[in-house]
């Protein structure tokens, strides 16, 4: 890897880092559907701007069938868990909980037959599974999580992982802009009505217009563009480094907004990333397709 990649793979983590606080910020005055639906529109803005000036055009329509189900998976169903399970979760547990998409995401393609992990890898599931029941016990004994609000963002975790093997399964061959492009734009109508129908936001401050803004924009439509243009220059087990910094910025952004960071959080993280070590020896289990908040 070049300068250039390892210093795009600092930016994507910071991007992708900086948005789980950006969900807690958002969410104190818009209601979680607006804030998977906004996310979701700012982020396509960014991205049909970079679809139209590189000239690229959408996925044949034979693909949109699957390309609304990943829209379902990667983005509309877990933005929202997020929204919501970050309304009694703090932003830091939350980016400790989601380094878990790679465990479900092994789980999944084992079940599918994808994939044959070794010994050592199925140590490292273990491993960050006790990660991830100390991140949870530190968390629920300090007051910074709830039993429902870690579910949600578990499920969320859970769906990372199953878009990512789907996506891989039956979008392969496109391009990459032109696939993130219309996962959003999907996204965006399939939240619509729910934002539309469900409860609007009363009076709604300058820093959740700024940290919803910003959380579209940069947490989702550059933080796509950094990935994939990273993506065409590495291969997709090196990306899946940011997966191990994540959790890191989440814990550094929480802290500097005055979370209280215990210490069952602290080692819950280095017991997952421990975890995620681990599993990192097998190469058949892609990741590539979803690593993001």
């Amino acid at each position: 890897m070049t300068r250039r990649d390892y210093f795009d793979l600092f930016l994507l983590s910071a991007f992708w880092g900086i948005s789980f606080l950006l969900i807690k910020f958002a969410g104190h005055d818009f209601p979680p559907v607006w804030v998977a639906l906004l996310r979701s529109v700012f982020g396509t803005a960014v991205l049909l701007l970079a679809l139209t000036w590189g000239r690229v055009g959408f996925p044949p329509r034979q693909y949109w069938p699957a390309l609304l189900l990943v829209a379902v998976l990667n983005n509309a169903f877990p933005w929202l868990m997020f929204a919501l399970g970050e309304q009694t979760v703090s932003s830091s547990i939350a980016s400790i909980l989601n380094a878990t998409t790679p465990l479900f995401t092994l789980f999944i393609a084992f079940g599918l037959r994808e994939s044959r992990p070794t010994l050592r890898v199925w140590l490292g599931v273990l491993v960050g599974l006790l990660g991830v029941m100390l991140t949870v016990s530190g968390g629920l004994q300090g007051g910074q999580a709830s039993l429902a609000g870690v579910a949600m963002i578990l499920a969320a975790a859970l769906s990372y992982g199953l878009g990512g093997v789907i996506a891989k399964k039956t979008l392969s061959g496109l391009k990459p802009l032109s696939v993130a492009t219309t996962q959003l734009l999907l996204s965006s109508l399939i939240l619509l009505p729910f934002g539309v129908l469900g409860a609007h936001p009363a009076e709604v401050s300058l820093k959740a217009w700024a940290s919803v803004i910003v959380l579209g924009v940069v947490g989702s439509g550059l933080a796509y563009l950094v990935f994939y243009n990273l993506l065409a220059r590495v291969s997709p087990t090196q990306t899946t480094a940011v997966t191990y910094i994540l959790p890191i910025w989440g814990l550094f952004w929480g802290a500097l907004a005055g979370e209280h960071v215990g210490a069952g959080s602290l080692l819950g993280v280095v017991v997952v990333l421990a975890g995620l070590g681990l599993m990192n020896s097998r190469s058949r289990v892609g990741m590539s397709n979803r690593l993001t908040v």
